[in-house]
């Protein structure tokens, strides 16, 4: 008998659903489900990066996170709610939260310091496996949630897609291959963001979007995430028509990350 080594991105999930478990012992679902009425309204975030697009620019989902599993600690002086202000003032039209603790060294702390401290839709970046997660999201104000084709079985994507629309928020459909990318369009999401990280081994290559593009339906918006780090990378995308961004890591090195925004879009 031949063991399967763990990936990175089945060391997460695993230990995610464990995570969601524990939280769920110490905080019901049905008290998640009857706050969330009372959360506050969803911001729009598919419509924020819509008129940015329509106003003939590119929309940036710029992203805060203070470490990877891959790099270690990105941002020693982390205070989100800065950093968010930042990239406001820089020009993003959304903002992305890691919220993962194990991984990421993220929290829902800071996603909530991010959204009060600017007007800016935010997204909750976790890998969500359960709809404990989704009423947790909108709970914690969130204006979308991420779902990772790689990380749900098609009729977990569909439910948990669902779910989200029926509490207001928008989703981001994560792909990263052919198989992935057709699973993805059956929902008619109208934003798909296709990774060039894969998440088994953490390796990146902008290729991976320019492969993917064309299988794309015309009415999505396409979001490229990860690898962006330059400003040649910007305009090789935008040569291919893509307008949608997700960037974090280069920006998150910058002692001013909403200054590096703008170096890197205009």
């Amino acid at each position: 008998m031949t063991l399967e080594t763990p990936t990175i991105l089945k060391k997460i999930l695993a230990r995610k659903r464990i995570e969601v478990a524990e939280r769920a012992a110490l905080v019901p679902l049905s008290f998640l489900m009857e706050t969330q009425v009372t959360a506050s309204k969803p911001r729009g975030f598919t419509q924020a990066i819509k008129a940015k697009i329509s106003a003939g620019e590119s929309a940036v989902i710029a992203e805060i996170k203070k470490a990877s599993p891959s790099k270690g600690v990105i941002c020693n002086n982390f205070d989100p709610a800065q950093i968010a202000k930042s990239y406001e003032k820089g020009g993003a039209c959304c903002l992305s939260v890691l919220t993962d603790i194990d991984f990421f060294q993220g929290s829902d702390e800071h996603l909530q310091a991010a959204r009060n401290a600017c007007n800016l839709p935010v997204i909750r970046k976790d890998f969500i496996v359960d709809e404990y997660q989704i009423y947790e999201a909108r709970v914690l104000g969130a204006d979308c949630i991420l779902l990772i084709v790689s990380a749900l079985d098609e009729l977990q994507l569909k439910q948990l897609h669902k779910l989200a629309i029926s509490l207001g928020m928008d989703v981001l459909i994560e792909v990263h291959d052919e198989h992935e990318l057709e699973i993805a369009i059956q929902l008619e999401n109208p934003l798909i963001g296709i990774n060039n990280r894969n998440l088994h081994t953490f390796d990146v290559s902008l290729e991976n979007t320019y492969r993917l593009l064309d299988k794309i339906p015309s009415k999505a918006i396409v979001v490229t995430e990860s690898g962006i780090h330059t400003s040649a990378d910007v305009e090789a995308m935008r040569e291919k028509k893509v307008h949608g961004f997700l960037v974090g890591e280069a920006f998150m090195r910058s002692e001013q990350p909403g200054e590096k925004l703008k170096e890197l879009f205009n």
